[in-house]
């Protein structure tokens, strides 16, 4: 059996802001493509379906991927089956009508299949419903932070311990959310689930680095370093099997499971970044500054 050992990182080498310098960087950047998205689409982040309302049609038909979208009178989004030869996920807008007979009469039917088998399923979410699920989603995030926020604000009584916590997870949420963007992965329910499974992952490992430097007996780096073997090693083992479960899902073509792994592992390296980082850098200056002031 292979041991994982955390390395003891000597901080004293660096300066608070030379540890958080990266960190709340990568944090404006974030910011900053979540803002040029919703100047430029009306949203902060990629909606999928079920936010935004749609039809998507299955189907399986040797007409190439690239003429299919020819064979409809409306816009549409082709996607192959992976697991499946010759069938695709076709999206359309909500205001598409009649697209099953569209497809039997305009797609070539695999041989030995006839043009009415060639449809497999047809699903269709309505623009009012996504609207309402876009609005539920939202509520449930914002509701989850800031629980999370009064929750650890009461567990430390101090604006500095607290504060740091909820800017980490602040910033465990963001930063996953800006590289959907850019990588092109739509919030769904599934990732919602997975944004905010990852304030549960922030907010864990960020008290168990408070509660060992504020609240155990010891040294400052030694506190710290009893935390991070119990933390990264945590965060390194679910980290490592939900990008076996992304990989695993991406080879089956599980689309969901496989975007919820990708920003789970996008979110817990990004909680290594800040915990140990930005997190640190504020407990570092209220232990040796703030509390003396």
């Amino acid at each position: 059996m292979v041991a994982f050992e955390v390395p003891e990182v000597d901080y004293t080498q660096y300066t608070n802001r030379q540890l958080a310098a990266i960190p709340l960087a990568i944090l404006a950047v974030a910011l900053l493509v979540i803002v040029g998205w919703y100047v430029f689409t009306g949203a902060p982040v990629r909606l999928g379906m079920e936010f935004t309302g749609g039809t998507e049609l299955r189907v399986q038909t040797s007409t190439p991927p690239s003429e299919i979208p020819a064979a409809f009178d409306t816009q549409a989004t082709v996607t192959p089956v992976q697991t499946v030869q010759d069938t695709y996920i076709v999206t359309f807008p909500p205001e598409a009508d009649n697209i099953g007979q569209q497809a039997r009469n305009n797609l070539q039917p695999v041989r030995g299949q006839s043009a009415a088998d060639m449809v497999k399923s047809i699903q269709g979410t309505s623009a009012s419903f996504g609207k309402s699920a876009q609005e539920t989603a939202l509520l449930g995030i914002g509701l989850a932070f800031v629980g999370m926020s009064v929750l650890v604000f009461l567990m430390f009584r101090s604006f500095v311990p607290s504060i740091a916590v909820v800017i980490s997870a602040f910033s465990d949420i963001v930063i996953p959310v800006a590289l959907m963007n850019l990588l092109g992965i739509p919030l769904s329910l599934g990732t919602v689930a997975a944004l905010l499974m990852l304030i549960g992952y922030s907010v864990d490992s960020d008290i168990l680095l408070n509660n060992h430097i504020l609240r155990r007996s010891g040294d400052f780096y030694e506190s710290t370093h009893r935390a991070m073997r119990t933390g990264v090693t945590m965060t390194v083992t679910s980290l490592s099997a939900m990008a076996v479960m992304a990989v695993v899902a991406w080879i089956f073509g599980i689309d969901l499971l496989r975007d919820i792994g990708i920003v789970l592992v996008l979110g817990l390296a990004t909680d290594l970044m800040n915990t140990y980082m930005l997190n640190l850098s504020l407990l570092r200056w209220y232990k040796y500054e703030g509390v003396t002031r």
